[in-house]
Parts: structure tokens; sequence; C-alpha cells
């Protein structure tokens, strides 16, 4: 087994699964708690709370940074995506992660790699359609990613909260021996949620953005006041095309729990949003009242 690399911090990055697996060994051998954080990298201050939520909770915490290419859909996104390994590592050490799982591609899919993990219901709607295969490209690394590290919980953002609907799915169905938590959306101070792909966005892009977020709770205050749903949402889908957002991919109220599609706001109901501001795909979901 080749030696981890150390920062100063003591933060140990490993590349192989072999080395991931014997770290995690000698942890769970010492009654060590484990706490994962899968990442694609390009962190703020939404994975630094997943980070403090697993610190808080467990004795280890190991971070991801995987870009991962089975679930982009478009060539052209996985090539803009940021990618800043010097500046994630800084940011994993001083957040106080114990040990950074930083694979290659042909070390997560090596050649001949022929499997794929998807969750039926849960990924049929939403950005199951608006991005074919991604959910799929989600739960394969996802699960890898799981039985690699062997963590006692992982914990995903509600931001995107139909993953972490899915992960929480595929874990339960393939009787794997963790813990999903979810951690509530981290934002900015104007609202924009914390997402990897708000550094994509132009000045102009940027001061636009928070209208997402504005229009959603706008849009969520109305339909728990009762009524149908439709006439609400689309008007709510012109304010955002009023705010410059096109195309939108979806606006759509949804059960909380199974994403069924809803047509009166009922608990536990929630709202969900996708839309692209110029080459940025934002997305974005706030509960409904009952």
């Amino acid at each position: 087994m080749g030696a981890p690399h150390r920062l100063a911090s003591s933060m140990a990055t490993v590349r192989r699964v072999d080395d991931l697996r014997a770290a995690t060994a000698a942890w769970r051998r010492a009654g060590l708690s484990i706490g994962l954080v899968p990442t694609m990298g390009a962190l703020h201050g939404g994975h630094l709370a997943l980070i403090r939520a697993a610190r808080a909770a467990c004795a280890r915490v190991v971070a991801t940074i995987f870009v991962n290419p089975a679930q982009f859909d478009n060539p052209d996104d996985l090539e803009r995506y940021p990618r800043d390994r010097a500046r994630d590592e800084a940011m994993l050490s001083g957040a106080g992660v114990d040990l950074l799982f930083a694979p290659a591609v042909d070390e997560m899919y090596p050649d001949g790699f022929a499997t794929s993990v998807a969750v039926s219901g849960l990924s049929a709607c939403l950005c199951g359609v608006s991005r074919p295969g991604h959910l799929a490209g989600v739960t394969t690394v996802v699960a890898k990613l799981l039985v690699q590290a062997q963590p006692d919980i992982a914990y995903f953002g509600e931001k995107d909260y139909q993953q972490l609907l899915v992960v929480r799915r595929m874990a339960r169905d393939l009787d794997l021996p963790v813990r999903i938590d979810a951690v509530a959306t981290e934002r900015a101070a104007d609202g924009l949620a914390h997402s990897s792909r708000n550094a994509c966005l132009s000045a102009d892009e940027r001061a636009r953005a928070p209208a997402l977020y504005r229009i959603l709770r706008e849009t969520a205050a109305r339909l728990s006041a009762g009524g149908a749903a439709a006439p609400v949402l689309e008007r709510g889908r012109g304010a955002l095309s009023d705010a410059g957002f096109a195309p939108i991919d979806y606006l759509e109220l949804r059960d909380g729990e199974t994403l069924a599609e809803l047509t009166v706001a009922r608990p536990p109901a929630r709202l969900f949003a996708a839309a692209w501001l110029g080459t940025t795909r934002l997305i974005d979901n706030v509960r409904v009242a009952g």
C-alpha cells in the first residue's frame, strides 16, 4: 500500500481505493465512527456545512473530490465544471477533514467498467427528465464511495433535494449499512444557494441570480394559501422569465418524500426549480407550508 501524502494540518490524501479502505478499516478496528462527505470539488460554504455536521457526529471525517463524468449529460458541461484542487485541499484541511480521497477517473472506472446503479421512480422526474442519465451517474458513484469508505453516516445537502432522496432510497434498497443525513441549504446573504456552479456566473448574472430564491419563496407562500397549484406555478414561471432565466427546466410542486406531483399544496409539499442564467444551470427548492 502506498503511504498517504499528509498536509501540514495532518489531513491525509489518498488516491487509491486500497489506501482508502486501509485507512478506514484501521479506524473501525479502533472503534471510531466515520462520516463521509462526497464532493466534486469547487468547494463552498455548503460543503463546509456538511463537514461541520460530520465532525459533530463522527470521530473521523472522510471527504472525497471526484468530478464524476458519469453524471454529466453534456461533455461541454463537464469541461466547464470549475476545478481548483489546491484551494479545495486547503479548505478541507482547515475544516478539520481527516482524510481526502481524490481518485483519478480510471481508479473509479477502470477498463471494462460496465455497471450502473439506477433508482426508478424518484429518478423519473425533475432533473431525471431535464438531465437524462444524470441521477444514475450520481447513484453509481455514490454507491461505489459508500462501499469503498464504509462510513457510518454520509452527508448530503438539501439544495440537491432529489439527489438526497435518490441516494437515501438507493442505500436502503441495497441494504448498505450507512445512514444518509441531510444538511440544510447554505445561502449567501442575498439568498442565493451556495453551488459550485455559481463560479461560472458573470457579474451581471450573479447579481440577478438571487431572484430564483426570491421567486421560489413568493410562489411557495401563494401555494401555501391553498387552491389550485397550476395558476400559481404559471405565475412563478413568468416571474422567472421576467428575471432573465431562460430556459426554465421546471418549476414544480411535489411531495417532499415521494416526489409525486401535487395539484394542491399539502404536507410535506416542496417547490422545486431549475433554470438557466446564460450558460449556467441553477437549481433550488423550498418547503411549502401546508
